[in-house]
């Protein structure tokens, strides 16, 4: 699961593109439909997206909806978000795997 510059998951809402990189100037790698972002895989890792502490609650509980968390595992995961936003500057996907790793 990717989480696109957007804030959104791509779960299959992407096409197919080529970019260049340092590998090959014509490097197939894919995009993301909604916003348009182009994913560079081969120079980078993922795209990183840090949010603000109420951009990514919103995040956390698309997240927990798409695993179908219940509810008192979305409370212990969301005071995990919580927490580790207030630890440092981790981006946003790390956070949210942290979390759900814990839970």
């Amino acid at each position: 699961m990717i989480l696109c510059e957007c804030g959104e998951f791509i779960k299959g809402n992407t096409f197919k593109d080529y970019i260049k990189t340092s590998a090959n100037p014509s490097t197939p790698t894919i995009g993301h439909c909604k916003c348009g972002l182009i994913f560079d895989f081969f120079d980078y890792e993922k795209p990183k997206k840090y949010s603000s502490k109420k951009e990514l609650k919103s995040l956390a509980i698309r997240f927990a909806e798409q695993r179908k968390l219940e509810l008192d595992i979305i409370e212990k995961f969301m005071l995990e978000v919580d927490r580790l936003k207030s630890s440092g500057r981790l981006s946003d996907y790390d956070i949210l795997m942290t979390a759900f790793d814990i839970v």
